[in-house]
């Protein structure tokens, strides 16, 4: 079975604490594709420095328009846009490359998350 590919998404998101990133990745299965989000946190000041990385995925398909279409199983995030409270995130993502959606979360609690599940990455971007 082949690696997992990781996929740059959406711009990174400038935090206090660093680049914010949201990317996508695949990996193949014995059912076929399967695309999940996944985070980490780039250094603020040099940004080819992936401070976090998650150890695990923070979005996958679950709804029928995300695992049911041209190409099931697929979600990929295509835009962003941040809330005038600065936490608030609108993640705009394909699903099934059949439609395009709307998931919204908190930045401060993707933070907290990356907290308790991500690994000092020693990846440099650069």
């Amino acid at each position: 079975m082949r690696p997992p590919q990781i996929f740059l998404s959406a711009p990174p998101i400038q935090t206090p604490r660093g680049w914010l990133m949201i990317y996508h990745g695949v990996r193949q299965t014995p059912s076929g594709s399967l695309y999940r989000l996944g985070l980490a946190l780039l250094d603020l000041q040099t940004p080819e420095k992936c401070l976090l990385r998650g150890d695990n995925c923070i979005f996958g398909p679950e709804e029928i328009y995300e695992r049911e279409g041209d190409d099931g199983n697929v979600v990929f995030p295509c835009g962003l846009t941040v809330a005038p409270d600065g936490d608030t995130l609108n993640l705009y993502y394909g699903a099934a490359d059949t439609c395009v959606a709307l998931a919204t979360g908190s930045i401060r609690r993707m933070l907290t998350w990356l907290d308790a599940n991500g690994k000092p990455s020693t990846i440099n971007l650069g």
